[in-house]
């Protein structure tokens, strides 16, 4: 795996790695597990070093919460690239924001 990916790339990537739509309800309950482990290291303000393994730290569990975000989308068969644009087109008329290149001079 190169080190550009999308975001396409990556739940293709965990679809054919890890695709058992029989397991949603463990997908789900691992998410939660992984944002209650998220928390503790946000909490303890754990990072990445250079001289440090990524095990325990902020980067890790960001890393699994979204292993089975994007699990959890392919068992339901969801697009997340095509959901990302939806839903920042919606938040762009309820909120007014706009995209970056359109912030632009």
């Amino acid at each position: 795996m190169s080190d550009s990916i999308t975001l396409r790339d990556l739940q293709a990537y965990l679809k054919a790695k890890d695709y058992r739509p029989e397991m949603k309800t463990a997908y789900f309950l691992k998410l939660i597990e992984e944002v209650g482990e998220l928390a503790e290291v946000i909490r303890k303000d754990q990072r990445l070093s250079a001289s440090e393994s990524v095990k325990g730290t902020i980067e890790e569990e960001l890393y699994d919460v979204l292993y089975y975000t994007l699990s959890l989308a392919n068992v339901y068969d969801i697009d997340m690239t095509q959901c990302f644009h939806l839903k920042e087109e919606l938040n762009q008329k309820k909120w007014g924001q706009r995209a970056p290149e359109e912030q632009r001079p």
